[in-house]
């Protein structure tokens, strides 16, 4: 956790990986910084676009990624756009971590991650979160990733990788 300093303002996207690692309760139990988190329960609709918008320019954005490639690159799908935008421009700095089920050969095969595994497990998490809210299930594979990126660099420094050797998130 030596990446999350005093004072720091930090941004989330949405990672069931970071979930998983117990990073996403670690930042939330912080009085420390200023966190934009959108997950909050019981915000506006209004409050939670207010938070992602701050959450891009923050000091630190912390999130996952769809797919990463054995040359590093990165390969995501995202509904909002939030996500995939702090990975390109936005927050000073960008912690990416991943699970080793998350590193494919090449971006075809990345993109083909997308549709076969992480889609699919997104969609079932999000239809059972709404049907909870007593909401309709509403996500399908035509509207659940509505923007596509493929990063192979960044600014040195700015962005860090952690590839954890277990399966993590989807």
């Amino acid at each position: 956790m030596s990446f999350i300093k005093p004072h720091m303002s930090i941004g989330l996207g949405g990672s069931t990986t970071v979930k998983e690692i117990g990073l996403y309760d670690h930042v939330t139990s912080r009085k420390d910084i200023t966190l934009f988190n959108q997950y909050e329960s019981g915000i506006s609709m209004e409050e939670n676009s207010d938070r992602r918008h701050k959450g891009i320019l923050a000091d630190l954005y912390i999130t996952s990624t769809n797919a990463l490639t054995k040359n590093g690159e990165l390969v995501n799908a995202d509904g909002s756009g939030n996500r995939v935008a702090a990975q390109i421009f936005g927050p000073k700095k960008v912690l990416i971590i991943a699970g080793i089920n998350k590193l494919v050969e090449n971006v075809e095969e990345g993109f083909k991650r997308i549709h076969d595994v992480a889609s699919p497990k997104n969609i079932e998490r999000m239809n059972k979160a709404a049907i909870s809210l007593g909401k309709e299930p509403r996500y399908n594979i035509n509207n659940i990733g509505k923007k596509f990126t493929y990063i192979n660099g960044d600014d040195e420094g700015r962005t860090t990788i952690i590839l954890v050797d277990e399966v993590l998130g989807y």
